[in-house]
């Protein structure tokens, strides 16, 4: 997925602003698809060279003047034809899972400090989603496409900050028992026993 196609899927929502963009993926797309407001603003202008988007000018009073940028029709057909394609997995790469690989030849403290600050950090994500998820959708379902698919990666974003914080709690746990240079080993009622 490149940055211009999230932004016009976020323009099928509505004319928006340059800065109303950055607003929406601070607030939505930025949970699954990161790009800071400058990106953001060259890839407007990106869009605009192609013919995806156009900036109709606002004046104001007071103040600047502001673009707002809608679809073009080639817009919406770049749109589809992005979505027609087969979608690619996420890779992952984080160093403090990479740490786990060489666990027996890192200090442990500063890995289990790392994770209980990942814990917090995904607990909190999570308790955004939950938040999100009962102010647009408080009896838990949608009608249309578009709210559809909102709920639909609400939940998603939901299950997956939940998860990835049980396994920040066990991981956590484990390391709370390994001696000097013990292991972890799981008993077949899942509870660990240091080695």
């Amino acid at each position: 997925m490149a940055l211009g196609d999230a932004i016009l899927a976020c323009l099928t929502e509505r004319p928006m602003t340059g800065y109303e963009l950055a607003k929406t993926f601070d607030s939505s797309i930025g949970f699954f698809w990161k790009a800071d407001h400058q990106q953001i603003y060259r890839e407007l202008s990106k869009l605009r060279d192609r013919g995806y988007i156009q900036g109709r000018e606002v004046v104001q009073t007071g103040k600047p003047n502001k673009l707002v940028y809608t679809l073009t029709n080639e817009g919406r057909t770049a749109l589809r034809h992005w979505a027609a394609r087969p979608s690619t997995p996420a890779s992952n790469k984080d160093d403090l899972l990479v740490r786990f690989h060489a666990l027996d030849s890192v200090d442990l403290e500063p890995v289990r400090a790392d994770l209980m600050a990942r814990l917090e950090h995904h607990r909190d994500r999570s308790e955004r989603y939950e938040r999100i998820l009962k102010k647009r959708f408080p009896d838990g379902t949608a009608s249309e496409a578009a709210d559809i698919g909102n709920l639909l990666l609400l939940k998603l974003g939901s299950r997956h900050e939940q998860m990835v914080a049980e396994w920040c709690e066990e991981a956590i746990d484990a390391l709370s028992g390994l001696t000097g240079h013990g292991t972890v080993v799981p008993l077949e009622d899942g509870k660990r026993e240091k080695g």
